[in-house]
């Protein structure tokens, strides 16, 4: 009986080497299988898949039912092996580095098709993070691959020789060197694609090798790529091939040429899996789904943050980010001090303001700009001083992406290199330098990431060695000077554009100079060669841009946490790419993606059902901040007169005031009259008031509002705040993040947890977010929440130490002409059906005959 089983198990495993699941137990009844053994060999089955995805992997979107045939390495692989030796050759740490890269890669191959499938064209995208390892997890996935069985393996590395250069060196010593009898290459270093004499001998069934072809995402390449496999089609047919797109944001989307070649390459291999690599897939995920595309229906792979490390810098750690649905916003990350401002008058000195002045431009160098390179002469120095970590040590200067431009900053570079270099035994140039490396080393202290601090005097002896060794490359299309790290250790200020923002590595980089203008969220994020890791010397990046490109940073490091974020709930809830679409937050002065990119997409509605909503940015303008206290004023008023005493819990001694069940007319009132300031994208007043109608006409809910005040007890009389007789609390203090904006300030985090629980019974002081929204379920399942905090207009910094590093909040007064008035609404979480508003999102369209489910989270209607 036993041998039956197994015998027939066998039978099911081979067919699943063709078919799905259900469609393998089907074929098994057609056998005349008893069917308590197809009972017992399904039971088993759904066990070892249960197994495999209690893994503690890599969230993922999958296609529904498929069988996960990859489980991780086995005895007598030869690629992932050597790869993982080598990496730890390379210091990389066993724990938890290449274990969190073996879990990754192993999870994106599992999701690949068996190599043994007759037919299989797939799409797969995995998102990771800029500069975090991509290349080296695209070569672990192939590495396995290959151990497996896949025979192929093409590799498109972006638009630029230097990027694919960079990638066929990296997968020559990891791959090939390591087992060099067990590959062949179409490709070299110096040399993309050539066709080959004999295409058949690479593919034939005696040939046991893999073929490594490394490209550019070049259309004349990719034509004699394909028909070089044309001629060898014959010898596709059971060749497994695996197409790893590196950069798969860029050229591969909407383009006329580039993308349906790898349509065609695709096409031309009867067993083919696709795989996209991007840190910015805004682009891939709003490919049409329904068209013959590379949406990436079979998975989405969301890779994971590099392991937890203060020498990865990404978008959130640098720029910080805004709290996301369901969020302490306490717990968002505020961002480094490492952020140096560069003053907008100053734009027009280091680079052109019209195209037509390029030709005879001459870039004037700045304070700020001779603020950054002398930091990173200093800085190289200090790290010549610790002989730790990376041997390289780059700046980069980013203004312009014309190459006259780039050309122009030659001379001056030069010059001030020259300058200071004779100028070491000035007193007032020493005084100027230690000054500067003084500052900048008290505002991020060394032992925080536990490095030692290198103290002026002990750099000061490496500076005109660093002078020296410092060369000045403009690295462009046009130019012969490149950026080459395979020499020696490099010391260079790197002028450059689009060769230097996408892709490219830039070894040691230490300081950014950039104010290079962008229109999208994926070109801005892949302009940013200052995320990655900084062993060595974490202490000592620093970046000098303007305050709206600040901004813009740390709306894109919200953008990405969202994005993330909505791979994981999709997956709690077993959809697919097929069946949901990944929300992207839009903003009002850059766009997604390019135009034609997103012609496709749709805007996405949602709910701000479960929401905390709250105000951050204000306008400083006295007039702007009257009108939002007469609008707070009137609410009170009304408030205390709609509702009766009973309903009113008066905390004068706890600065609390509380009025219960004030009918949401009252609240739309206040939202009409109140201003919120433009960049609260959240906060927008039209679309709070639209979701509350909504929901009052069609689920009975958020009738009745509760409105808190929420100061401090009351003082002296000129201390408090009157929104009422007898209703005052002593104001609130928020300080606001430093900018050179006039009119703005930024108050980063208004409502605690708590004030989020002030109108409930009991002691909440220790629930978390989901507690809140849990207890708030059961005690006011459909009311809603106001909450007004009046601000003390002076509101001095008091000095706040974050969890990890006191120097990480960069605060002043607030100074404001007036007091402040702040409002935070928190919405009950929907029991069932919830109204949903057009909002700031935009998604992929789900096609039109597959049945989406009504979860409230996301519905799409087609953009005008």
């Amino acid at each position: 009986m036993i041998d039956e089983f197994e015998d027939n198990y066998e039978t099911f495993q081979a067919l699943l080497e063709r078919y799905i699941p259900t469609e393998a137990v089907k074929r098994l009844e057609r056998f005349g299988i008893a069917p308590e053994t197809i009972e017992r060999i399904r039971e088993r089955h759904e066990q070892q898949i249960l197994r495999i995805r209690e893994r503690d992997e890599p969230r993922s979107v999958v296609m529904g039912n498929r069988f996960t045939w990859y489980t991780g390495p086995q005895d007598g692989d030869k690629c992932w092996p050597a790869l993982a030796k080598l990496l730890v050759k390379d210091g990389w740490p066993q724990e938890p580095a290449i274990n969190s890269l073996d879990q990754s890669s192993t999870t994106i191959v599992s999701l690949l098709n068996h190599p043994r499938e007759q037919r299989f064209s797939a799409r797969g995208l995995a998102v990771g993070y800029v500069q975090s390892g991509k290349t080296t997890n695209f070569t672990a996935v192939m590495a396995k691959a290959a151990d497996r069985g896949y025979k192929l393996f093409i590799v498109l590395a972006g638009i630029h020789n230097g990027l694919r250069r960079q990638t066929q060196a990296r997968l020559v010593r990891q791959l090939v060197e390591p087992n060099p009898t067990l590959w062949s290459q179409l490709t070299g270093l110096d040399k993309d694609f050539t066709p080959q004499a004999n295409p058949a001998s690479y593919f034939g069934k005696n040939n046991k090798t893999r073929v490594l072809c490394v490209v550019k995402k070049n259309a004349t390449v990719l034509r004699k790529l394909a028909k070089w496999l044309s001629e060898a089609s014959e010898h596709l047919q059971d060749c497994p091939a695996l197409i790893i797109d590196d950069e798969a944001d860029q050229a591969t989307v909407a383009t006329k040429s580039i993308n349906p070649l790898i349509l065609k390459l695709l096409g031309s291999l009867p067993k083919a899996a696709y795989v996209g690599y991007t840190a910015s897939p805004f682009a891939n995920l709003l490919i049409d789904p329904s068209a013959e595309d590379l949406y990436p229906e079979n998975f989405i792979v969301s890779l994971p943050k590099p392991p937890s490390s203060q020498d990865y810098f990404g978008t959130e750690v640098l720029f910080g980010r805004d709290a996301i649905d369901g969020e302490d916003p306490d717990e968002a990350d505020v961002g480094y001090d490492m952020i140096r401002d560069v003053p907008n008058d100053d734009i027009a000195c280091v680079r052109p303001l019209k195209r037509s002045d390029a030709a005879g431009f001459t870039p004037e160098i700045t304070d700020a700009l001779s603020a950054a390179i002398n930091y990173f002469w200093l800085s190289t120095a200090a790290r010549r001083v610790r002989g730790t970590g990376n041997q390289h040590s780059t700046m980069l200067i980013h203004t312009s992406v014309n190459t006259a431009v780039h050309e122009s900053f030659r001379k001056p570079l030069e010059y001030i290199r020259a300058t200071l270099r004779s100028k070491l035994d000035h007193t007032k140039t020493l005084q100027d330098l230690r000054t500067l490396w003084d500052t900048e080393t008290s505002l991020v202290p060394a032992e925080y990431f536990n490095e030692d601090k290198v103290e002026f005097d002990r750099l000061l002896p490496e500076l005109p060695n660093v002078l020296d060794d410092c060369r000045i490359i403009m690295d462009n299309s046009y130019s012969e000077d490149r950026l080459d790290y395979e020499n020696g250790p490099v010391v260079a200020i790197a002028v450059g554009g689009n060769t230097l923002s996408r892709g490219l590595t830039l070894e040691g980089l230490s300081v950014s100079y950039f104010v290079r203008a962008a229109s999208a969220y994926d070109t801005l994020l892949q302009m940013g060669r200052w995320f990655g890791y900084r062993k060595g010397y974490a202490d000592l990046p620093r970046i000098w841009m303007t305050d709206e490109l600040r901004e813009w940073f740390r709306h894109l490091a919200t953008v990405e946490a969202e994005m993330r974020r909505d791979i994981d709930i999709y997956m709690t809830e077993d959809k697919t790419p097929r069946t949901f679409a990944v929300r992207l937050r839009t903003h009002p002065a850059l766009q997604v993606t390019a135009a034609a990119k997103m012609k496709d997409s749709v805007r996405a509605a949602s709910s701000y059902g479960g929401q905390r909503v709250q105000t951050r940015y204000f306008h400083t303008d006295a007039n702007w901040l009257l009108a939002n206290q007469r609008a707070a004023r009137e609410l009170i008023v009304k408030s205390i007169e709609i509702t009766s005493r009973r309903n009113q819990d008066r905390r004068p001694d706890e600065g609390r005031f509380i009025f219960r069940n004030v009918p949401h007319d009252y609240v739309i009132s206040f939202l009409e009259k109140y201003r919120f300031h433009e960049k609260s994208i959240e906060c927008d007043a039209k679309q709070l008031i639209e979701y509350i109608k909504k929901r009052a006409r069609n689920a009975n809910t958020l009738r009745e509002w509760n409105i808190a005040i929420v100061g401090n007890s009351a003082d002296a009389d000129d201390e408090n705040f009157e929104f009422a007789p007898g209703i005052a609390v002593k104001r609130v203090s928020r300080s606001r993040l430093k900018t050179n904006e006039d009119d703005f300030a930024d108050i980063k985090t208004l409502m605690s947890r708590r004030d989020a629980a002030v109108d409930l019974d009991g002691d909440h002081n220790k629930l978390t977010e989901e507690g809140i929204r849990t207890e708030r379920a059961r005690q006011l399942p459909g009311t809603g929440l106001l909450v007004l905090y009046p601000i003390d207009r002076k509101s001095n910094p008091s000095h706040p130490s974050s969890k990890r590093d006191p120097s990480r909040s960069e605060r002043e007064p607030l100074g404001a002409p007036t007091d402040v008035i702040g409002v935070g609404l928190v919405f009950p979480y929907p029991s069932g059906d919830d109204s949903t508003v057009e909002w700031n999102y935009v998604s992929a369209k789900i096609p039109g005959d597959i049945e989406e489910e009504d979860s409230g989270l996301l519905e799409a209607e087609e953009t005008a």
